[in-house]
């Protein structure tokens, strides 16, 4: 869906990853931060707020909406709230320099470019490790552990662990350890699966929808062919586990292969069994043909950003969610007014015309991604912590 506005997108991620966008100073015009002072400000933010000698930093994926942009705002504050009594500092990055880029905006472009500076998790750590921090936790904001996950963890915080252009001294690096841990995304293993089943079915909006009718969730997904069936089969299995609940649920995906929006409409007008190759990895599931005529979509993502409000509600859109539910007779809603806890503004255009809330403006759901940061915690001065090669072999 929409495939040429996303390989312009990934084109121009190509082209704009080796520099971020900023605002313009009174003596500087330029629209492209120079790195060593990109470098400077997040070292200076860092070194001014340090409170503690601990530091967790939650990355998440980023947004361009201002919407978004509060969401992320309530999890840094909700983490803080949990965290910052037991000695914990926390900050919050992005891990796509457009996000970044975009983020940055010049207020000029509706609901986007709110003008808000998000830093990368390379800046982060490098300004982490400057202040002197002795123990970090990274926290996952992803859904589940695909391509953005292991880019976290595999890219930044590996580079940040080999002392990458060499910032810190090795009696540093040797003193993080097994002093650095990563929190994992919300679907990390089959069993957090069950966990947010349950919360889901628990929500006031969610449970008054499926009881009224269908309920469809949409995730993002991996493709395929890059080999992220370990994160792809997470949404299978909540479908799994969300129709043992009810049989009006179903999950699909914008990007994974079998769990597109027509095969989730084929599953609700037609029925039948459905096998599921996510990988080496087979799952079959049965569906009736479901006679409802009504549905309530939500996104299955962290925020509700671009995908949410084009490929899944964006009426305008012949191939979004929403058009295609209504062209196959479901009355379909993208939006509602029932929500209790938006983070964005209530404003009347939203009391009005509804809202979409993304999977973290769902206090039980953040609670479900700090359970995992805990349980990160747990594991700082364990072999389940991660080792710098700068430490000295045992004898």
């Amino acid at each position: 869906m929409k495939k040429i506005k996303y390989l312009m997108m990934a084109s121009l991620a190509i082209m704009m990853g080796m520099s971020m966008a900023s605002c313009s100073s009174d003596d500087d015009n330029s629209t492209s931060y120079n790195d060593t002072r990109f470098q400077q400000e997040v070292t200076d933010y860092v070194k001014q707020n340090k409170q503690n000698d601990k530091v967790i930093l939650i990355v998440a994926f980023g947004s361009t909406w201002e919407q978004a942009f509060d969401t992320f705002e309530k999890v840094e504050n909700d983490f803080k709230a949990e965290f910052g009594p037991k000695g914990w500092d926390v900050y919050l990055g992005f891990s796509s320099a457009i996000c970044i880029n975009n983020a940055y905006g010049d207020g000029k472009d509706g609901e986007h470019g709110a003008s808000k500076t998000y830093y990368d998790p390379e800046h982060w750590l490098n300004a982490i490790g400057l202040a002197g921090y002795k123990q970090i936790v990274v926290q996952s904001l992803q859904v589940i552990p695909g391509e953005e996950y292991r880019n976290v963890r595999d890219l930044f915080v590996k580079n940040f662990m080999n002392n990458r252009g060499q910032r810190f001294t090795k009696e540093y690096m040797k003193s993080l350890d097994r002093n650095v841990v990563i929190g994992v995304p919300l679907m990390a293993e089959e069993e957090d699966v069950q966990s947010l089943a349950d919360v889901l079915d628990k929500e006031s909006d969610v449970k008054a929808a499926v009881a009224n009718g269908i309920v469809a969730f949409m995730g993002h997904g991996n493709p395929e062919s890059k080999d992220y069936y370990g994160g792809n089969i997470r949404y299978v299995q909540l479908e799994q586990a969300l129709r043992e609940k009810s049989e009006n649920y179903y999950v699909g995906t914008v990007d994974m292969d079998q769990t597109y929006v027509d095969d989730v409409l084929n599953n609700i007008l037609e029925g039948g069994q459905v096998t599921y190759e996510v990988g080496d990895v087979k799952v079959t599931t049965y569906y009736e043909p479901n006679t409802n005529k009504k549905a309530q979509l939500f996104p299955l993502m962290s925020i509700a950003g671009d995908h949410a409000h084009n490929d899944m509600a964006d009426a305008d859109d012949e191939e979004s969610w929403f058009s295609m539910f209504n062209e196959a007779g479901i009355d379909a809603k993208a939006y509602e007014t029932n929500f209790t806890e938006p983070c964005w503004k209530n404003t009347e255009e939203i009391k009005k015309n509804g809202y979409i809330p993304g999977l973290a403006e769902r206090k039980a759901v953040r609670k479900l991604w700090m359970k995992h940061t805990e349980d990160a915690i747990k594991k700082l001065g364990t072999e389940d912590a991660l080792s710098t090669p700068t430490t000295e072999p045992e004898e």
